[in-house]
């Protein structure tokens, strides 16, 4: 064992995935389930089937349903729950603990999921984010994430607790890029699920996620984000994964809704749907221009069709492709 006892809080596909890298890494694991049932069955069987079937938990994961009991003695855990559970999660965690948040969604009232963490009084949060699809990650292909905090110290023990020949894991100071770049990548991959439901061919696909990283980086630089972060692992890196992958819930979702199907996927939580039309919100109130993310809040909310989001973007009035075309 590497350090002291690693709990991940949440026997989800994420959570699943995070518990067996961590033991590849050296770990000694603790995986936390809400239902005691579940964790019961996850425990006996060692694997999760209802998530994700076919990988199998490694010796060093001990599966528990009680909080306390998991968390004890040690420095910092993984939260591996959907954005909507983590204010409850957090709610029962004692604040001296270092809390990394893995969810790639909002707090309830809008807010970022960090900013959320620290108003409760934890002192030590990051945030992981990256091209990490639970598939892959649970079977020990080989990927690569950051986690982000601005307490160096926590990031770097991140780091040393999950970093293996299968997983790279790099550090970063910028929280703001790192976890809104998860947040809008969702989006962008629901809208472009509804580009593959309509078959609109790989030009469009193209086309989408390009003006898709350009509306995520003018975001994401208006509330203090580096550029380099956007064009790294948590924010294009992601983008393609989420956007193009066959494992990816947004991205199936999108598609689904253009087929005139539900988006919901068996209980799992899609977290792109949810946000949409938060961050749109948010752009309404502060004058912002995220057409894209307009489209896809207003299709999901069931005010426009996915041909009217279509007819939308393509619409729009003719402009310059950068900035400085703009302005000239």
């Amino acid at each position: 064992m590497s350090g002291p006892v690693l709990p991940v809080l949440g026997a989800g596909g994420w959570g699943t995935a995070l518990a067996a890298a961590a033991a590849r890494a050296g770990q000694e694991v603790r995986l936390w389930a809400r239902r005691p049932d579940f964790a019961a069955r996850l425990a006996e069987v060692r694997e999760n089937r209802e998530y994700l079937p076919g990988v199998l938990l490694p010796p060093q994961v001990q599966v528990t349903s009680d909080l306390p009991g998991a968390v004890a003695g040690a420095d910092f855990a993984l939260l591996v729950v959907p954005s909507v559970g983590v204010p409850e999660l957090l709610a029962g965690l004692p604040r001296q603990l270092g809390v990394v948040l893995c969810a790639k969604g909002l707090a309830p009232d809008g807010s970022r999921l960090s900013e959320y963490a620290a108003g409760l009084g934890f002192d030590r949060v990051a945030v992981l984010s990256g091209p990490n699809h639970a598939e892959e990650i649970g079977r020990g292909l080989p990927a690569a994430t950051v986690v982000a905090s601005r307490d160096p110290a926590l990031a770097a023990r991140v780091q040393a607790a999950l970093m293996s020949p299968h997983l790279r894991v790099y550090t970063s100071r910028d929280v703001t890029g790192v976890e809104l770049g998860g947040v809008l990548k969702n989006v962008m991959a629901v809208a472009a699920g509804m580009g593959d439901g309509l078959n609109l061919g790989d030009n469009a696909k193209a086309s989408l996620l390009t003006r898709g990283l350009r509306e995520m980086n003018r975001y994401l630089r208006s509330l203090g984000a580096e550029e380099e972060t956007v064009y790294g692992l948590s924010g294009l890196g992601d983008l393609i994964a989420t956007a193009t992958s066959p494992h990816s819930r947004n991205r199936a979702a999108g598609e689904a809704i253009a087929r005139g199907e539900s988006p919901q996927q068996g209980g799992k939580v899609v977290e792109g749907l949810r946000t949409a039309g938060l961050l749109d919100a948010w752009a309404t109130a502060h004058g912002h221009d995220l057409p894209i993310v307009r489209a896809v809040a207003h299709v999901t909310r069931g005010e426009w069709t996915p041909q009217q989001g279509v007819r939308h973007l393509m619409g729009r009035e003719a402009k310059g492709e950068t900035a400085a075309d703009e302005r000239a």
